[in-house]
């Protein structure tokens, strides 16, 4: 979907959401992991974090975090976690829960909410040009939820353009849980004779991705 929607070729895509953190690329009808999350997702991360600062999750708990941030200036030193091509969230989320709770007037939300985003998203981009050096890439393709952060994608596309490459992502219509993924994905298959009789269906919550055979791409 994000490929149809944007117009990227060959991107190294950086899926991030509520409970996937995943570098993959594309090779022989399968998208291989190149570095992922050791514990947590970095969208549950948020989440987790929204609730101890009793964000309300309208329009979602990610967007609010994201919306603090834009008001903090003070960067907090964190944990920074990257251990080769994998990053791991839990010691963030438990260093910097402990600050909000023992040091509220020491620390402002709108600095924890910048600090954690700046932090987070270093990792990520670290990773994901790790990934673009390994295989020649010269795109970057940001999907899933966190995806519609717009600092994300800012600092990706620094990381890109300095590389002599280009980001590409898509906005809340496409990035959030929705029914177009799903419908593409069938479509796709459908134009490949790829059929699954609701006999022979079944639901893997922990269906990793590369363990999808991609049947409708060459």
């Amino acid at each position: 979907m994000g490929r149809a929607i944007t117009g990227a070729q060959n991107p190294v895509v950086l899926y991030v959401s509520g409970g996937n953190t995943q570098v993959i690329a594309y090779s022989q009808q399968t998208y291989r992991i190149f570095g992922e999350t050791l514990d947590i997702a970095i969208g549950n991360c948020l989440d987790r974090f929204a609730r101890v600062l009793m964000l309300p999750n309208d329009p979602s708990p990610g967007y609010n975090i994201e919306q603090y941030a834009k008001r903090g200036s003070k960067f907090i030193e964190l944990p920074y976690t990257v251990k080769g091509m994998d990053v791991s969230f839990s010691g963030i989320l438990s260093f910097i829960e402990k600050l909000a709770k023992t040091e509220p007037d020491k620390y402002s939300p709108e600095d924890l909410c910048y600090s954690l985003q700046e932090n987070m998203f270093a990792m990520l981009v670290e990773i994901t040009e790790r990934a673009m050096a390994h295989i020649g890439a010269t795109e970057v393709l940001v999907v899933g939820g966190v995806g519609c952060n717009v600092r994300l994608q800012e600092m990706m596309g620094q990381m890109a353009q300095e590389r002599g490459g280009k980001v590409f992502a898509t906005d809340m219509r496409y990035c959030i849980d929705n029914g177009i993924m799903i419908a593409q994905a069938g479509a796709l298959a459908f134009a490949r004779d790829f059929t699954t009789s609701i006999e022979d269906s079944w639901i893997t919550q922990r269906f990793r991705t590369d363990q999808v055979h991609v049947e409708w791409r060459v």
